[in-house]
């Protein structure tokens, strides 16, 4: 059979000459002595949504850029309505009605929404028309976005929204997603799932990454497993668990999360004391009156909706952006409310953000150059008298590496050349082995698989529980409950009182996240109303 070249006569939607929309076969991708990719093999249906599942580094991300033209295979082919073609890049992949959201964001932070958006469409675009069809299509598949927002003033909540509806504009055939609610309420993930179902039957095919086993469980017809590159097998979901599921991803049992003694209470290692922070971004959220203590010993978890002061709460925190008032903030009893971040460090402050590429990490950097980042203003010898030593560096680099199974082609590669979820773990790693006093962490286990999350989650509960003050901003609630102390919710700029985890019910959560702290009692309780 003749082979199409999607670069110059791209597929144009007629009816299909096989049962299958997009076939992989054999896929081989080879990245020096790495195998990403070793003789894969995948099917997928019109009006099908199948997942991909696998761990960090399995070969996920590699096999889905092959499939949108953003990398070439070694070997193998892929058929597309049973006839093969080879996708020569990106604008070839949307020309056939393949589109893909990636996990780690494609837009210009200077740009509007509308102005990304644009873009990525062909053609010329009237900007006023398309800002009206982005408000309409984001309204209609529950997705909000100001057209005329800065992306530089948006949560990375808000730009996941931006990079959905900008596939679903382009009416795609095979929509490619890595990772879509991984920076999602749970609200929001359930308006996706009635967005996808909806494709879905109107015949769209759906490729699906996701590391949440029961949202595989709920939404996906069918899965196809990877392990270290290799195809493992292809399951019906709906007839596993989700620990047969992950046992298949791992090839093994995964690891249970143990959160050990009680937390004890020690002395407030973190104090914010009436935190208020206007902003001058006209869309950014102004911090009031915040009040919050962590003690040694403990995890206290914030929860909130993307774009409610998560990311000033977190800027002011690390000393990012700075406040008026030196005692809004203290560490460790001493005010440092107008220290930067690097004399924060100097305190044994540690700090995760949520954007691991770019912000916790530099994409062009190796990874011993992104722990000098942090860890020259520690005491652990990575930087002596203003001199660099490398070799310390690269010790860390290999404790992390093992305590937190960081996958890498090579011994010091550089950040970008991770998969999103070793990258988390290297992040969160480096910052852990510095055994600090005090660790803020923004979205912990973002993209990373169930074993990941478990050994992230585990590394928190030992930090705290060996004395340590442990903030943690978190989208994902199961996460929250799993090993947090103590719950505060933030909403429009403001922080609830933080409540025992266990004495406070999703329930109360969700009224706090949508802003109804009046109808809170002072121990969490609904007040009786009339």
């Amino acid at each position: 059979m003749e082979q199409v070249d999607a670069d110059s006569s791209p597929i144009d939607g007629t009816e299909n000459a096989s049962e299958f929309l997009l076939e992989a076969r054999n896929i081989v991708k080879v990245f020096g002595p790495l195998r990403a990719n070793d003789n894969v093999t995948l099917t997928l249906k019109s009006g099908e949504i199948h997942a991909l599942l696998g761990e960090n580094g399995a070969g996920k991300s590699t096999l889905v850029k092959i499939i949108y033209g953003a990398l070439q295979p070694t070997s193998g082919s892929l058929l597309w309505n049973g006839a093969p073609v080879r996708i020569a890049n990106p604008a070839a992949a949307r020309a056939m009605g393949i589109s893909m959201v990636f996990q780690h964001f494609s837009l210009f932070d200077a740009l509007t929404v509308t102005e990304n958006i644009a873009l990525a469409l062909p053609g010329n675009r009237n900007m006023t028309v398309l800002a009206d069809s982005i408000a309409t299509v984001s309204r209609e598949y529950g997705l909000p976005l100001r057209p005329d927002a800065l992306i530089a003033d948006l949560s990375v909540g808000e730009r996941q929204r931006i990079e959905i509806v900008r596939c679903l504009l382009q009416e795609p055939r095979l929509l490619i997603m890595d990772e879509p609610t991984a920076v999602l309420t749970p609200q929001e993930a359930d308006r996706l799932f009635i967005t996808l179902k909806r494709l879905a039957a109107e015949g769209c095919g759906i490729l699906y990454i996701s590391h949440r086993l029961d949202e595989v469980k709920r939404i996906c017809h069918e899965a196809t497993i990877l392990r270290h590159g290799k195809f493992v097998s292809t399951v019906k979901p709906q007839e596993e668990t989700a620990t047969s599921l992950a046992r298949l991803m791992v090839g093994g049992e995964v690891a249970v999360v143990k959160s050990g003694e009680t937390a004890k209470s020690g002395p407030p290692l973190l104090e914010l004391i009436d935190l208020t922070l206007p902003t001058d971004d006209p869309f950014g959220v102004t911090l009031k009156n915040i009040d919050l203590r962590v003690r040694s010993g403990e995890i206290v978890a914030i929860a909130g909706v993307a774009g409610n002061g998560q990311s000033e709460m977190f800027d002011a925190i690390s000393g990012e952006t700075l406040g008026n008032e030196k005692g809004a903030i203290k560490l460790a009893g001493e005010a440092c409310g107008k220290e930067n971040i690097t004399e924060r460090r100097h305190r044994n402050v540690a700090f995760v953000s949520e954007e691991r590429l770019g912000h916790g990490a530099v994409p062009n950097f190796s990874l011993s150059e992104n722990i000098v980042l942090t860890h020259h203003a520690t005491g652990d010898g990575v930087v002596r008298k203003g001199l660099i030593n490398r070799s310390a560096a690269t010790e860390v680099i290999g404790r992390v590496t093992k305590v937190f199974d960081v996958r890498k082609n090579t011994a010091d590669p550089e950040a970008r050349s991770l998969s999103g979820g070793n990258l988390q773990k290297f992040v969160v790693g480096r910052e852990i082995a510095l055994k600090p006093k005090v660790l803020v962490i923004n979205q912990p286990t973002w993209g990373v698989d169930a074993g990941a999350a478990a050994r992230i989650r585990q590394a928190l509960i030992d930090l705290a529980r060996g004395g340590s003050a442990v903030l943690m901003i978190s989208q994902d609630l199961e996460e929250i409950y799993e090993i947090a102390d103590r719950i505060a919710v933030i909403s429009r700029g403001e922080l609830s009182p933080a409540y025992p985890a266990d004495e406070i019910s999703l329930e109360r959560i969700g009224l706090l996240m949508a802003g109804t702290q009046d109808e809170l009692g002072d121990n969490g309780e609904l007040a009786r109303l009339g």
